[in-house]
């Protein structure tokens, strides 16, 4: 089973990437983020086109999330928001069944400063992904997405470049770790443990040419799925080329 995380930061702008990842790499299930696009305009057709069905939580302009499974195994018991998200109808959780795995989507908000109350809202909303983890611990689970977190230091470029800023506090970095103690294990750490890798890096002055990034985009595993867990990467191509996102799409295999 292949899974793919990927913050697109614009589906209107970047459908021809994901088509071509999806063709390039056939994944089971795909958790996308910062879909930025209206119910209305979600591009079912061309995902059909592809062999996939979608489903999506949308909101217009900002945010947005969306499971996609193969179509011969199509998302099914939708739910999308969290009870406990300041802002619903910001579209940052999205969870389905596909292919027997309770699928999340998720794009944690950004925080923008400490102390604000965006921060507030971030870490409130942190707080109600990990309750509703513990709510459906038990069974095969998958959370993924962009949560806007270093888990820690080994997973920003400089962290005192970082120091008082949003992304790296001890609060935001608690509420991952309580996600992840309602019984989820970090796919990509799992298997490098002590690697320096990132997922995102900031559009401007070369930082992508330079490999100043985050990893701020996770792939999460139940126990159950962990141990089937073969690999987990980053595939830098796809921030590359024409309109990348400021993301790349993270990927893992399960036997």
């Amino acid at each position: 089973m292949k899974l793919v995380t990927w913050n697109v930061n614009s589906l209107k702008a970047r459908l021809p990437r994901l088509l071509e990842l999806l063709a390039e790499h056939r994944p089971d299930i795909v958790c996308l983020q910062e879909t930025k696009t209206g119910a209305e305009a979600f591009p079912h057709d061309a995902l059909a086109d592809a062999g996939y069905v979608a489903a999506d939580h949308s909101g217009g302009r900002w945010a947005g999330v969306a499971v996609l499974g193969r179509a011969e195994a199509p998302p099914t018991d939708v739910a999308a928001g969290l009870d406990g998200e300041a802002a619903p109808d910001e579209c940052r959780w999205v969870e389905a069944t596909v292919a027997g795995v309770r699928v999340a989507s998720v794009y944690v908000p950004n925080g923008r400063a400490v102390g604000s109350p965006a921060f507030a809202a971030k870490l409130a909303f942190l707080d109600a992904v990990a309750a509703r983890v513990a709510a459906l611990a038990g069974g095969p689970l998958l959370v993924a997405g962009d949560v806007n977190v270093a888990p820690d230091d080994r997973d920003v470029y400089d962290p005192a470049a970082f120091a008082g800023s949003t992304h790296v506090t001890r609060d935001e970095r608690e509420r991952l770790a309580a996600v992840l103690d309602a019984g989820l294990v970090d796919a990509y750490r799992r298997l490098h443990p002590d690697e320096v890798a990132f997922t995102w890096w900031d559009y401007r002055a070369g930082m992508f040419h330079k490999n100043l990034g985050l990893r701020i985009d996770v792939i999460l595993l139940s126990t159950e799925l962990t141990g089937r867990l073969e690999s987990c990467g980053i595939d830098r191509g796809y921030r590359k080329g024409s309109k990348p996102s400021d993301h790349a799409p993270l990927l893992a295999t399960l036997t």
